[in-house]
């Protein structure tokens, strides 16, 4: 069962207005997951940083303004010029924040070796799950010894050949294939050439950041309550990924 108690304060999470985090997030509380993503991670000051997957571009706020990072917003659904008027709302400067329109499966617009790191919230199970990705299409962006990190939605133990039905009440076993559980991720990453495992465990803010969620006003939210409600989260989790580019 995935019962851990998150130890985290959310300092950086909590400094966003709580009626802007729940209009701006697209599942569990990607401000908490990042922050507690990068409890340990030791990314200087001013570090060129994508955000893979930044969907309305909120964690590329907090990335900015909390750890005063040069940040790449890269989402291929989001409006760029929306994203550019959000971090205006919020006074980032433009030197310090840049929306990117891109498709991460396919590769991004960017010279090589780009990147001081990567951090991706609740996207990479999207296009990560390809064998070749991380080698081919992501890590050519990254400097030597750059650091990536991950927080992938997944499965305390993959159930796939026996989902439960609390699974089944909010989500296809299509949409579920997208979760696995840590020992299939490392199948995917170990194999990789240049890139070393630094660290792969279960998050701890799951249930918080699922709370967040759920407690939004919207289709998608009001959707995934009755899998929840059901006892999902007893076999979901968030697993945390922290790679290093040899």
């Amino acid at each position: 069962m995935n019962c851990e108690t998150s130890r985290f304060a959310f300092s950086k999470a909590n400094s966003f207005d709580p009626v802007l985090i729940r209009s701006h997030i697209m599942g569990p509380n990607p401000l908490k997951l990042c922050e507690e993503l990068l409890a340990d991670a030791d990314i200087p000051h001013g570090a060129r940083v994508c955000d893979l997957g930044s969907g309305t571009g909120i964690t590329s706020a907090m990335l900015a303004r909390e750890y005063g990072l040069d940040v790449y917003a890269v989402d291929l659904w989001s409006d760029p010029d929306e994203n550019r008027a959000f971090f205006n709302a919020l006074g980032i400067p433009k030197p310090t924040i840049h929306p990117v329109q891109a498709d991460a499966a396919r590769g991004l617009p960017f010279a090589p070796a780009f990147f001081d790191a990567v951090v991706s919230i609740d996207s990479y199970n999207y296009y990560g799950r390809d064998p070749q990705y991380l080698g081919e299409k992501l890590l050519p962006y990254v400097k030597r010894g750059g650091m990536l990190y991950l927080s992938i939605p997944g499965m305390a133990r993959d159930c796939h050949d026996d989902l439960p039905t609390c699974l089944l009440a909010s989500w296809s076993p299509e949409q579920l294939d997208y979760m696995h559980d840590i020992d299939w991720w490392r199948g995917v990453i170990e194999p990789t050439p240049g890139v070393e495992i630094v660290d792969m465990h279960p998050m701890a803010c799951t249930r918080e950041a699922w709370a967040d969620w759920l407690a939004c006003d919207n289709e998608y939210a009001a959707g995934d309550r009755a899998a929840v409600e059901a006892g999902a989260l007893d076999y979901l989790n968030t697993i945390a990924i922290t790679l290093r580019k040899r």
